[in-house]
């Protein structure tokens, strides 16, 4: 099992918007271009929250993944429920739940189905743009994930702005787990107790991610801001890197 921090190992959307991305370029990269294409993102995933996964009802309520409150949940018919009238409010658990549900299934089914064409256009040109400005960045990240079955996703960030980023970013339909209340550390607890009897890789660029392998034995590989990496990074090296701790 290979377990990814998303934020600016998979993703960049940071190190775009305060210009950190460029400097190891030495000028050869636009720092301000790529502030600017950090600004569409925020913008678009703001959006894509606020519209579609109740965001602005949830903001305080983050989880550290999907179905943390599928207890609570008594497979009530949602297609006639009105979540702007049900009285939701933190106490109750079921009505969020009822979200998380919601939120699950529109994760599942991506974007294009909910986004009109205008609005995917404007999506298509910005990923394409970040993709080039990054030197395929993004699209080698994508490309190594569908080399493999099994990718869990570790942020920092809430949930729901995460799962919006991984299917703006075309990372579609991954586990992800919100380390933002937990930890990391409690979060590599989760997946191993997911997955018992595998082997685990963890692939990153934090000293938190690093720390929480070296806890759990499991070999570390850093992805730096660099321009080898991404891309430059293939299946062998990262199989070379788990080969030396298994």
């Amino acid at each position: 099992i290979y377990v990814w921090d998303m934020d600016e190992t998979l993703i960049l959307l940071k190190s775009l918007l305060n210009g950190t991305y460029a400097e190891p370029f030495n000028g050869s990269k636009d720092i301000q271009k790529g502030i600017e294409l950090g600004k569409c993102w925020e913008k678009h995933i703001l959006h894509v929250c606020d519209s579609f996964f109740f965001y602005e009802q949830i903001e305080d309520f983050n989880e550290p993944f999907l179905d943390s409150l599928a207890e609570y949940d008594d497979g009530r018919d949602l297609s006639d429920y009105d979540f702007n009238k049900d009285g939701f409010d933190d106490a109750n658990k079921k009505k969020l739940a009822y979200r998380y549900r919601v939120i699950a299934e529109k994760y599942a089914q991506g974007l294009h189905d909910v986004l009109d064409e205008e609005a995917t256009k404007l999506w298509d040109d910005v990923y394409n743009l970040t993709d080039s400005y990054t030197d395929g960045w993004l699209s080698s990240a994508r490309s190594i994930l569908q080399q493999k079955r099994v990718n869990v996703l570790v942020t920092s960030g809430a949930l729901v702005p995460s799962l919006v980023k991984c299917l703006l970013f075309r990372l579609n339909d991954l586990i992800i787990y919100s380390s933002w209340d937990v930890g990391k550390p409690q979060c590599f607890a989760w997946i191993k107790a997911r997955f018992p009897k595998t082997r685990f890789c963890v692939i990153g660029n934090g000293i938190e991610e690093c720390q929480a392998a070296e806890a759990m034995n499991w070999p570390f590989l850093e992805i730096d801001m660099r321009p080898h990496r991404f891309p430059g990074l293939s299946m062998r090296t990262i199989k070379l890197y788990t080969e030396v701790v298994y």
